[in-house]
């Protein structure tokens, strides 16, 4: 996936979304698809930690996602 690639370059490529995730969680939309890689761009290498489509509820989808580990 060249979003996977992406984000291991330029880790801070995605944008945060404080009300949804802790501030170490990014978001990239991938493009083309209605999807968004949502990851951890405070570790070495940055850890994707859901890809979601983007029809879903993110909060609800996103409960329990937490920046640290």
């Amino acid at each position: 996936m060249a979003a996977a690639i992406r984000i291991g370059q330029y880790p801070l490529i995605g944008f945060m979304r404080p009300t949804l995730a802790p501030e170490s969680v990014r978001f990239l939309v991938v493009t083309d698809f209605p999807y968004v890689v949502v990851y951890r761009s405070t570790v070495t290498p940055p850890r994707i930690l859901r890809v979601l489509h983007g029809a879903r509820d993110l909060p609800d989808a996103l409960r329990g996602v937490s920046g640290e580990r």
